[in-house]
């Protein structure tokens, strides 16, 4: 075969080829079960926001099931995560990323559960959270959080998932905030020390607004259905021992209140993504510091 002959006919080749390999793609069995590799669009996905032909994931099927790595993106195309199954269920090495293109998550699944190595940064590069898990999902070992600035901000021991001895919290600029003794989950408050900011510029924050309704009163009756938040029972007279709910049922605000405020309790914040990222503590209606997020809120 000539160069010349081979030229000529080198676009019909490859059309035919990536044709082939088109048509591979989207297969299903005699028994209607999706094998091979597949390209999911906007146009086959329940998701809201892609244009028809974007790219929501793409990965292989084996006898219907997930198997290996799959993509999936944001509509803007970039990558979103990418997570390694095998018979249809998350196991191995995972990756989420912002959609700036910097890494949300890594960690490793079994079986429905963390295992090893887990890091969590915040959205400008930064590591925000550094655990370790054990085979049983449990956290052991040391644990981190991180200030966004890179700054360590707590650091201690857990033991099959609870606390376990110091547990060091630390100012944005370094300087030590609190000191908390844990004894299998348990903090012995008389060990525990918690210090006022070493610097003037980081201020002791006070406890959240009173929760209001439209007309600026302090609400006394809060509609499950409709309200920002909820209590346990329904009411909330701004006054006693309360939990607030926010609009996806996840816990806002824990503890006693004095006049619609948070005095003495937990204040739980979440990321866009409803992943709890921090829990703010509060004595006196005053921030005394953070607390340790519980696993089974994560």
């Amino acid at each position: 075969m000539t160069s010349s002959f081979f030229m000529k006919y080198l676009p019909l080749i490859l059309s035919l080829f990536i044709s082939s390999l088109v048509f591979a793609q989207n297969t299903t069995s005699p028994e209607g079960r999706k094998v091979g590799p597949w390209v999911i669009t906007g146009a086959e996905s329940s998701k809201p926001g892609y244009a028809d032909d974007a790219k929501v994931e793409e990965g292989t099927y084996e006898n219907g099931r997930k198997v290996g790595s799959w993509k999936m993106y944001f509509p803007s195309g970039k990558i979103k995560s990418e997570i390694t199954y095998i018979n249809g269920r998350p196991k191995g090495p995972y990756k989420t990323y912002y959609e700036n293109g910097n890494v949300e998550e890594q960690g490793n699944w079994a079986l429905n559960k963390q295992t090893g190595s887990f890091k969590r940064y915040h959205e400008n590069g930064q590591v925000s959270q550094q655990f370790t898990f054990n085979e049983s999902g449990k956290r052991d070992g040391v644990q981190k959080y991180f200030h966004e600035n890179g700054q360590l901000m707590i650091e201690g021991s857990w033991n099959g998932g609870k606390e376990d001895g110091e547990i060091k919290e630390y100012f944005e600029d370094g300087s030590v905030k609190s000191i908390r003794v844990f004894n299998g989950g348990q903090m012995d408050a008389a060990k525990s020390t918690f210090k006022e900011p070493a610097s003037p510029a980081v201020a002791v924050k006070a406890a959240p607004e009173p929760v209001k309704d439209a007309s600026n009163k302090v609400k006394t009756t809060i509609k499950v259905a409709t309200a920002t938040a909820k209590t346990n029972t329904g009411f909330f007279d701004g006054n006693g021992q309360h939990t607030l709910y926010n609009k996806n049922k996840q816990i806002l605000q824990k503890g006693l209140f004095k006049n619609g405020r948070l005095w003495d309790g937990k204040f739980y914040k979440y990321d866009r993504n409803g992943l709890l990222t921090n829990v703010e503590m509060y004595q006196g209606g005053k921030y005394i510091g953070e607390g340790v997020i519980d696993k089974n809120m994560r």
